[in-house]
């Protein structure tokens, strides 16, 4: 009984010592061997791989797929012309040097992300600085991007880090000068339309004018026009009276005088003082008498 005791013992102890030899890498870590803290090898091929049992050997896994560094909150930051902006960024990256990784940070990934923020922040900072708030936000932030990925690879690079991308998600002023901003769009937009008030008054006085210019050359031609033919007729009905009242003058005094009786006595308001002996009162005397005959006897 002791010996088959002795024995399972044995074959235990045997698996265990077999098992802690033996060990398993993903495809998506690298597995890093050391010795009494001393890297002995870096292992990235996936699958089955031995080792000396512990402490003699043991092994650390890292990842190597593409992590991301994205903070939660913007980061403030000074353009050349001394004014804030919030800078919102987020980096792609991943371990390309496993050995170098680990001196540096001893396998530890957070320790590696904020020694990678710290390297995308004095990045943004020095090119930020170095420009204006429209190139940064607009002219030249293809530009901006392109040198702080450039900064940030040199960096990382010395501690066993690969850059896949740098990006700017956000970038915008904070809340004091946004107010100021929309204040200033907002006179700019009232400038402008004052200023298009201003040129459509111009314009429709200018038409107005025009327009009335043009209506009295009008009037004044229709109104010339007018007298002219007014003209043409009253001296047209001038020589036919004349040629009429030629054959008989005394025909037309008669027709003159009763033309101012009429015009005389239109009204029976009307209050007169003329002698009746007088010329006026010509034709209302003997009619038929041969001195003040009536017109066209001789």
């Amino acid at each position: 009984m002791n010996r088959i005791v002795s024995t399972l013992i044995a074959g235990f102890v045997a698996l265990m010592l077999l098992s802690s030899t033996v060990f398993v890498v993903d495809q998506r870590k690298y597995a890093i061997v050391f010795a009494l803290g001393e890297v002995k090898q870096v292992i990235n091929q996936p699958g089955l791989h031995f080792k000396l049992p512990p402490p003699f050997q043991n092994v650390l896994y890292l990842d190597k797929r593409i992590m991301t560094i994205d903070s939660p909150d913007a980061d403030r930051f000074i353009t050349a012309e001394k004014m804030n902006i919030l800078v919102d960024a987020f980096v792609k990256w991943r371990i390309n040097d496993p050995r170098l990784y680990f001196v540096s940070f001893s396998g530890d990934e957070s320790r590696a992300r904020d020694r990678m923020s710290q390297i995308i922040k004095a990045s943004l900072n020095d090119e930020i600085t170095k420009r204006t708030v429209r190139e940064v936000i607009s002219g030249q932030r293809g530009k901006v991007m392109e040198a702080i990925r450039a900064k940030v690879i040199a960096e990382a690079k010395q501690i066993g880090v690969e850059i896949i991308d740098v990006r700017l998600k956000r970038v915008d002023y904070v809340e004091q000068i946004n107010n100021s901003v929309y204040d200033r769009m907002k006179a700019e937009r009232v400038r402008v339309a004052n200023e298009l008030r201003s040129t459509g008054g111009a314009e429709s006085e200018k038409v107005r004018a025009d327009a009335d210019k043009q209506r009295t050359v009008i009037l004044a031609e229709a109104y010339r026009e007018a007298e002219k033919i007014k003209g043409e007729g009253d001296a047209k009905a001038s020589q036919i009276y004349a040629d009429a009242f030629g054959r008989n003058p005394e025909f037309y005094k008669f027709y003159r005088s009763l033309e101012a009786y009429r015009a005389s006595f239109k009204s029976k308001a009307d209050v007169m003082l003329v002698d009746p002996n007088s010329d006026f009162f010509r034709y209302f005397k003997n009619s038929g008498a041969a001195g003040g005959g009536a017109p066209g006897k001789k």
